[in-house]
């Protein structure tokens, strides 16, 4: 072996060690950088013509193991959407207090009907009909703030998803710019690690936010897919997020690929934070919400039931019915049974006139005399020459009035055989005549219609509507017309239409109480949103979807419409706790002071078996309010639950597989000190190597000269 050979050997030596030196020192400085991957210097045997020529460094690299890096990046996005679902949850949850608690919400409107069980055995005292008033409204007032505070939270989750945007969008640029950097590396035969260390990191970030796979690039770099098929960074550049209006709801986020196609996020992701945030912006707090207005609607509707079902004592001179949205030819036709309207004196509570209306037969008789027949076109005509001079009927806005003379009221009640009824309600429930909780808007669905019912509403005004799936994704936008024809069944056919309705999706139906039900083709579910609605009822009256509640919006918002009768909030002894007693006993007038029974009806309001309509995990149906109430106090316990514990495993999960690859690719301080050593030793022996070629070389040289 030759003196040149030599140094060539030790000079290679000399090189690997200083540059594995440096490497570990470079290690050292980071031992306490987040994201930071421990490099290896890959030494390989150097050899010229089979023989050995030393050593050289065939490459500088990251200690990474892409295995537990691609289950980190799912971890990670398992993580960000149970975190987030767990979080915004917890906050929905704790609108309604802890269920466990004495006070919470639900206790709230048990304590209304524990009021009017009180109020039933001592119906005069007015400290506790003011403390009913009282609790009926603090439950109202609390159901709308529980309300408005969902719709924050739902404002929080969407304004969180439009920073998500511009952070994502930021991220993939990041990425993008580092892969030029890597390749360009690459290219100089240079050292990319720390390149691929900074956009290790912000992969590691947006892996939270999206669930995505992350694939190396021949030259250098990575490509990222997002979910199944989004291509978020390719060889050609980053993708672009963007968030775009929704029709009137919040707005949906589309990706653009680096080809320029667009596509929509929401169905292309199974996790991240973007999924969980636009899952409880759609679905879960929507549902809770609808939940929310079911139970507040029947609550009070039943409340309702009762109220209209009794009288105060003395009775009230005017009962003002409430907007039922149909016209009186409308609200008339379809009632069966028989109702009684007593004007009674002030004075004594007895009857001065009594007016029978029975619907099957189709007649109005006053006391004992003979029937009038009628018809639902001439009905208010009619009821008004029987009432004669005691009373006066009115419908005005779609509302009808009864208001007695001076000195006399006005009581109710419904035959006790054979009672009048539309809709399953009574009469005077079913256009609001004694209502104890109002509504400024349409509260109640039941609208009585059949297929051969007139419609009333203006040809050729637009609503439209939105259908979505599951999660979110629009399936399709219609704009249905409203036809000239005379009956439901012709507006029917034109919502059904497969070509400008909901036809290729399912249909519309009017079921038994004349509710708008949609049956959607398949099991999947569909969400219908109303996106505008121009249709009218008549001068004044609701859109179609007004009258018929369609949209869960639409549903869940009646509540901000209730309130205490005003008459009945500014003096609570005009609470109808008795009843009407067409034939008391002798010496009994037709209205006791001192009658509780109204009051007990309207405690025993909360086990009426109700028909509730579908929301969200909640099955519809005929049960209680008292029921219902619990089934949601139930579903909210469990959301939050199911999320707590998807955060714990999802924690468990990523906290497993950080340890793991914290171990392959961490700086570990004591190792990196023992390989520190055996590189200097290794230059040391390299260096000797150096001084013994150059005393053998002097040697020589000395030899020649002497």
């Amino acid at each position: 072996m030759s003196i040149n050979s030599i140094l060539n050997i030790a000079n290679s030596g000399l090189n690997a060690a200083q540059t594995n030196m440096r490497v570990v020192a470079d290690n050292i400085a980071n031992v306490d950088t987040p994201g930071y991957v421990r490099k290896l210097a890959d030494q390989t045997a150097s050899q010229t013509n089979g023989v050995g020529a030393g050593v050289d460094i065939a490459r500088i690299r990251r200690a990474a193991n892409a295995f537990l890096q691609a289950a980190g990046y799912g971890a990670a996005a398992d993580l960000g959407k149970a975190k987030i679902g767990s979080d915004l949850l917890d906050r929905a949850q704790a609108l309604f207090g802890d269920p466990t608690a004495d006070q919470n919400y639900f206790k709230q409107l048990d304590g209304i009907y524990a009021d009017f069980n009180s109020l039933a055995a001592n119906p005069t005292d007015g400290l506790k009909k003011s403390g009913a008033v009282t609790d009926i409204t603090n439950f109202l007032n609390e159901s709308r703030s529980i309300y408005t505070s969902l719709q924050a939270i739902q404002s929080d989750a969407d304004a969180q998803l439009k920073s998500n945007v511009e952070t994502i969008n930021g991220l993939l640029a990041g990425i993008d710019k580092l892969n030029a950097e890597i390749r360009s590396a690459g290219t100089a035969n240079g050292d990319a690690t720390g390149a691929i260390n900074a956009q290790g990191a912000l992969i590691k970030t947006l892996s939270s936010l999206m669930d995505i796979r992350v694939s190396s690039l021949p030259n250098g770099g990575v490509s990222i897919l997002g979910g199944d098929s989004l291509n978020l960074v390719a060889l050609n550049g980053p993708a672009s997020l963007s968030y775009g209006p929704k029709g009137n709801g919040f707005g949906e986020i589309t990706v653009t690929e680096p080809g320029g196609t667009t596509k929509p996020l929401v169905d292309r992701m199974v996790s991240g934070e973007m999924v969980g945030l636009l899952q409880l912006r759609d679905k879960e707090l929507p549902t809770i919400m609808n939940q929310l207005g079911e139970l507040v609607s029947h609550a009070t509707e039943e409340l309702n039931r009762a109220h209209n079902a009794a009288s105060a004592v003395p009775a009230l001179q005017t009962l003002t019915g409430r907007n039922t949205g149909l016209d009186l030819t409308s609200g008339i036709a379809g009632f069966t049974g028989s109702t009684t309207i007593a004007v009674l004196s002030n004075s004594t509570n007895l009857i001065a006139k009594s007016v029978k209306i029975d619907f099957t037969a189709g007649t109005i008789t006053v006391g004992a005399g003979a029937p009038t027949s009628f018809t639902p076109a001439n009905f208010l005509a009619t009821l008004n020459t029987a009432l004669g001079t005691d009373a006066t009927a009115s419908f005005v806005n779609n509302a009808l009035s009864l208001s007695a003379a001076a000195g006399k009221g006005i009581a109710i009640a419904d035959d006790a055989t054979t009672p009048a009824t539309k809709a399953g309600k009574g009469f005077s429930q079913f256009f609001g005549l004694n209502d104890l909780v109002q509504s400024s808007g349409i509260s109640t669905y039941d609208t009585g219609l059949t297929n051969a019912s007139d419609p009333g509403f203006t040809p050729g005004k637009v609503l439209s509507l939105r259908l979505s799936d599951p999660n979110g994704q629009t399936l399709a936008d219609v704009n249905i017309t409203t036809p000239s024809g005379t009956s439901m069944a012709d507006l029917l056919t034109a919502m059904n239409d497969p070509n400008t309705g909901v036809g290729k999706y399912g249909t519309y139906a009017l079921d038994a109480v004349g509710r708008l039900r949609f049956t959607p083709l398949g099991p999947a579910a569909v969400t219908i949103s109303v996106q505008a609605d121009t249709t009218t009822r008549g001068t004044g009256s609701p859109s179609i979807s007004q009258l018929f509640g369609i949209g869960d919006n639409q549903r869940a918002s009646r509540l901000f419409g209730y309130s205490i009768r005003s008459d009945i909030a500014a003096d609570p002894g005009k609470l109808a706790l008795a009843k009407l007693d067409l034939a008391p006993a002798a010496g009994q007038a037709n209205l006791r002071i001192g009658d509780g029974r109204g009051a007990q009806t309207l405690a025993n309001s909360s086990s009426n078996a109700v028909s509730f309509d579908p929301a969200g995990n909640i099955l519809g149906g005929l049960k209680s309010v008292s029921q219902y109430a619990a089934q949601v106090a139930g579903a909210l316990a469990q959301r939050a639950t199911l999320a707590q514990g998807d955060q714990t495993r999802a924690q468990s999960v990523a906290t497993e597989v950080e340890n793991r690859r914290s171990s392959e690719e961490d700086v570990n301080r004591d190792e990196e000190l023992a390989k520190l050593t055996t590189y200097q030793q290794s230059y040391n022996a390299s260096a000797r190597l150096v001084t013994a070629a150059r005393d053998i070389y002097d040697i020589l040289l000395n030899m020649v000269g002497g």
